[in-house]
């Protein structure tokens, strides 16, 4: 299951099926066929700032923030994952700076986003170019074609 939150200025300016398609196919990244589930907010810069200070360190706002978990949800009956927050101001500067469509930009942080819930990273550059590799092909997939690059 797939639960959407998006911030209320924000609901009219991006539909939920454009992001809900963009997890399903991120999930599918995982080779672990068991069901899964994640909450994905799409949040202000002032939220994203304070999330990025409590649990980065970081008194700035970012893009995105994934926040990892890994439990059997009996209600579900699915493994819950985790959260992905998304900080929609910060994905519209972003897509207008590299010169594509906010849709486009919204569904590379959210494949990023979950990316790492599943586990993957791009602290070395081994792992970067697995998880650019997988991040590609799941943009593709969408029809996305956008570069990837240094998020």
């Amino acid at each position: 299951m797939i639960f959407i939150d998006i911030l209320e200025p924000f609901q009219e300016l991006i539909g939920d099926a454009v992001l809900h398609r963009a997890a399903e196919l991120a999930l599918c990244a995982d080779p672990d066929a068991e069901p899964k589930s994640l909450t994905l907010r799409i949040t202000d810069e002032g939220e994203i700032k304070s999330l990025n200070r409590q649990f980065r360190g970081l008194d700035q706002p970012t893009d995105v923030l994934s926040f990892p978990a890994d439990f059997q949800d009996p209600d579900l009956e699915s493994r819950y994952v985790g959260d992905v927050v998304i900080c929609y101001p910060q994905a519209a500067s972003q897509a207008e700076k590299r010169g594509h469509a906010l849709e486009e930009e919204l569904q590379l942080l959210v494949v990023h986003g979950i990316l790492h819930l599943l586990g993957y990273d791009h602290a070395t550059q081994e792992e970067k170019d697995q998880m650019w590799e997988i991040q590609g092909r799941i943009l593709k997939d969408l029809g996305v074609e956008i570069e990837v690059g240094e998020e």
